[in-house]
C-alpha cells in the first residue's frame, strides 16, 4: 500500500513538473489562478517583458486563460494573445508561459483580407467570409502539413462567435506576406483568408510550443463580444 502511495506521489510530481494536465498547472506567482491578486501580479510580471502589450488586453487574455484552466479545457500553461486592435505593421501576437511568466514569442500576425486593410475592423464566424474571428480558442492536438505548409488548427470555444473556426479551416500557418520585411516594404502585412498567419521562419517553433490544447485569445474592440463572452464576464 505504501509503495502504491509513493508511486502516486512521484507520478503527480512528474506531471506537475512537466506541466501536463490542467489540475497540475502552477503559475509564476503563488496566488490562486483566476483570483484578482493572481491576475494583477501575473500581468505585472508579463508586462515588464513586453511593454508593447496593452495592459487591459493582457488581463482579459489572462482572465480567459484562468476560466479555461478552471473548466479543464486546456492541457498546457501557454496563452497566445492576438490583439487585432493594433495595425498589422506592429507586433501584435504574444505567446506567454503562464507558469514562468516569460514571453516566449512576440511577432507580427496577419488578419483576414475582408476584415480590413492595415487594421482589422470586421470579424465573422461564417464560412467563406474571408474574415478573422474573435474570441477564445484552443489549439488542436497536433500540427499537420497543408496547403500552407506546417499548420495548426484552432477550435473556437464561443458559440456564435468562433465555433465555426474548425470547419472554416482557421489555422495558424506560415506565410511569406506575414514577414516583417513585408512591413518594411509596404507599411503593413499581407492578408490571409481568415487565418492568423505568421512568418515562415517562426511557424514551426510557435506551433510546436502551443500545440495540444493551449489557449489562444484573439481580441478587438467589439463591445457585444466583450459584454457577452462567458470567458470574460463574471
Amino acid at each position: 500500500m505504501k509503495k502504491a502511495k509513493y508511486f502516486l506521489l512521484f507520478f503527480l510530481s512528474v506531471l506537475c513538473i512537466s506541466g501536463w494536465g490542467p489540475f497540475f498547472f502552477s503559475s509564476s506567482n503563488n496566488e490562486a489562478i483566476g483570483s484578482q491578486s493572481w491576475l494583477d501580479k501575473e500581468a505585472q510580471i508579463i508586462h515588464s517583458q513586453a511593454s508593447n502589450i496593452d495592459s487591459s488586453v493582457l488581463k482579459l487574455g489572462l482572465k480567459a486563460y484562468a476560466k479555461a484552466y478552471n473548466r479543464g479545457l486546456i492541457n498546457k500553461q501557454y496563452v497566445t494573445i492576438i490583439d487585432y486592435s493594433k495595425p498589422s505593421s506592429e507586433r501584435r501576437l504574444w505567446v506567454i508561459d503562464v507558469r514562468t511568466g516569460k514571453v516566449l514569442f512576440n511577432t507580427w500576425v496577419s488578419h483576414g483580407k475582408n476584415s480590413g486593410s492595415v487594421t482589422a475592423t470586421s470579424f465573422s464566424n461564417e464560412q467563406g467570409s474571408l474574415k478573422s474571428s474573435l474570441g477564445v480558442f484552443v489549439t488542436d492536438e497536433g500540427p499537420y502539413m497543408g496547403g500552407n505548409g506546417y499548420s495548426l488548427r484552432l477550435v473556437g470555444l464561443e458559440r456564435g462567435i468562433n465555433d465555426n473556426a474548425y470547419r472554416r479551416n482557421v489555422v495558424i500557418h506560415g506565410a511569406w506576406y506575414a514577414d516583417p520585411d513585408v512591413v518594411k516594404r509596404y507599411g503593413q502585412l499581407g492578408r490571409s483568408w481568415g487565418c492568423p498567419a505568421v512568418s515562415q521562419k517562426l511557424i514551426r517553433p510557435i506551433v510546436d510550443t502551443i500545440k495540444h490544447k493551449s489557449l489562444v485569445f484573439v481580441y478587438s474592440h467589439d463591445k457585444k463580444w466583450l459584454q457577452k463572452s462567458n470567458f470574460l464576464t463574471g
